[in-house]
């Protein structure tokens, strides 16, 4: 059994479920693996990725994790956290299928229930692969670790671990974040905010980071449409958090359509923004621009980058940041899947939506880069042409 607790998943996944119960318990949802990179599975993975999640159902908040996250993950609430407590994974809600070297994955039931599965299983796959094609290349990444924690220390970063959905093992991203814990401690800097990873937050006593997904907005696309989409997702947010969890993701139907709705109400209310697609110099500008507009002072918020990032790339954005915007990093693959083979190119997302009282609606996510667009053709068009978008 590789996965050894509940909480090894990232922070978003558990705030997203926080909320949904919230406001739409009794919403379903499909989900659906998406291999944009076209691996090939080896014979046989199916079976194994089976095995493990059966096992999962095992997994239970444990005495210890439950006080953590009383103490440390305040903005949950009560009623949520003594749910959780009695949450199990039902591997039902999970369909597998290997056709020669294709893999398909399917996710179906309500919201609140299903939403938990996409880290795990994509964490599943990840290490299953690699484990099953390079099954003995998994050594200590310490030094190569330290050289980046080091470009981070020597210019001023600060930057948090988001790589849990395509981490090469658990192993190590283990590694990765206690190396970082260590640095901090030894360097006697706060470069290292914390990681996305809330059992390893709970395991080594850091920060667990993390807001909301393109799910959210998705699925408020599905009940409410298109154009009220970011409002009323940005408006449920804040109604479920007063004010906690306050970095909005931009990107699900583009920045630009975004910021329309990112009126100063909101602009005041959220610390500030996440960039996940596109260009992150052109997004700083423009952010830094609708800030200006509304009278607000961008050296007052944040931007979080997120997007296929690296050391040197943040250096680069955090330079042309300087003076400007205050920001921080959160570097996935880079951090956790650096180990000489290539990552792989896969997601899971949500493909389809029900919400209370209505019929089963496409969802799609839009995105500042083109190639990210997920969806029926068609409804994508819609979307475009619903939001003025070119």
């Amino acid at each position: 059994m590789i996965l050894k607790s509940l909480l090894d998943s990232d922070l978003y996944k558990f705030t997203q479920q926080n909320a949904v119960m919230q406001h739409f318990p009794f919403a379903k949802v499909r989900y659906e693996f998406i291999n944009r990179g076209g691996t090939q599975f080896p014979s046989g993975f199916a079976e194994k990725l089976r095995n493990e999640v059966r096992a999962m159902e095992n997994l239970k908040l444990t005495e210890n994790e439950k006080n953590w996250l009383t103490e440390k993950c305040y903005f949950l609430s009560p009623l949520y956290i003594d749910f959780l407590e009695g949450y199990r994974y039902d591997s039902s809600e999970v369909g597998i299928i290997q056709k020669g070297g294709e893999l398909q994955i399917s996710i179906e039931g309500y919201w609140f229930r299903t939403i938990l599965w996409e880290i795990p299983l994509m964490a599943l796959i990840s290490e299953l692969y690699f484990s099953d094609t390079e099954p003995n290349t998994e050594s200590s990444r310490i030094e190569n670790n330290e050289i980046k924690f080091r470009t981070f220390h020597n210019n001023n970063i600060k930057f948090a671990d988001f790589g849990t959905r395509r981490r090469f093992s658990f192993k190590i991203q283990d590694e990765l974040v206690k190396g970082a814990k260590d640095f901090e401690i030894n360097t006697n800097q706060p470069n290292f905010v914390g990681t996305s990873n809330v059992y390893l937050a709970f395991k080594y006593n850091v920060k667990p980071i993390g807001t909301h997904a393109h799910e959210w907005f998705m699925f408020h696309a599905a009940k409410y449409g298109f154009k009220m989409a970011d409002h009323m997702a940005m408006e449920n947010w804040v109604n479920t958090f007063r004010g906690d969890m306050g970095i909005a993701l931009s990107d699900t139907f583009t920045t630009d359509a975004f910021l329309k709705t990112f009126d100063k109400k909101f602009a005041k209310l959220y610390d500030g923004v996440r960039q996940d697609s596109g260009c992150p110099f052109e997004f700083t500008d423009k952010i830094i621009m609708h800030y200006k507009k509304m009278g607000i002072d961008p050296q007052s918020k944040t931007i979080v980058f997120s997007d296929s990032l690296n050391p040197d790339l943040a250096v680069q954005i955090f330079k042309y940041c300087q003076g400007k915007i205050k920001c921080s990093f959160g570097i996935g693959t880079n951090l956790t899947n650096d180990v000489g083979h290539k990552a792989l190119n896969m997601v899971i997302k949500m493909t389809h939506a029900k919400p209370e009282g209505e019929d089963w609606v496409y969802t799609i996510k839009l995105s500042d880069s083109k190639g990210k667009h997920l969806g029926p053709k068609e409804i994508i068009e819609h979307a475009k042409n619903t939001l003025n978008i070119h």
